[in-house]
């Protein structure tokens, strides 16, 4: 894998959010790890890929009325069987962390790019994502000056609590230095 000048995975799937803006001037150090299925515990469906370019129809599931009205994204997400889509280029900043504060710097989505697992709080991933999320994350060191991975309830204690507890942190580290 590999990020272009403009941001961009080469030969990625790009599905563009308008849920993003410019960064300020601020080099992308950190990289943020989150987990969503929408309807919640369903895999498979476009449910995100409606939340993040804003189509999601508040009438296909009693949990979008709920959040029919967010306007979120994120950079990557990374689907169960392993498909990965970019939703915004990396040098843009995707609305995906909140209020958050890494190593006390507050608004992480300034310095940050978000990846989505598909997943919860309540099921493991699978050997496909981490393969991928392995990929992706050496492919945006080799762009970028990412000094720190955290999750999602890293960056947001208290408030989030992805990608949860079925995230394997020891596997996931441990690929990208090749054990």
């Amino acid at each position: 894998m590999q990020i272009d000048g403009q941001g961009w995975l080469v030969g990625g799937i790009r599905i563009p959010s308008p849920n993003c803006d410019a960064r300020p001037d601020a080099a992308i150090e950190l990289l943020v790890i989150h987990n969503i299925s929408l309807p919640p515990g369903r895999f498979g469906g476009d449910g995100v890929q409606r939340l993040f370019t804003n189509t999601l129809d508040a009438g296909g599931h009693p949990y979008y009325q709920a959040i029919a009205g967010l306007r979120v994204s994120a950079h990557f997400f990374i689907r169960r069987d392993g498909a990965l889509i970019q939703f915004v280029s990396c040098l843009q900043r995707a609305w995906h962390a909140g209020v958050s504060c890494w190593q006390e710097r507050p608004r992480c989505n300034d310095f940050s790019i978000g990846v989505e697992l598909e997943g919860s709080d309540d099921v493991p991933f699978t050997d496909a994502q981490y393969a991928v999320l392995r990929d992706l994350t050496l492919a945006l060191r080799s762009a970028y000056p990412i000094r720190g991975i955290a999750g999602h309830s890293d960056v947001a204690p208290g408030r989030k609590t992805d990608p949860g507890p079925f995230f394997d942190w020891a596997r996931y580290l441990a690929a990208l230095c090749g054990r």
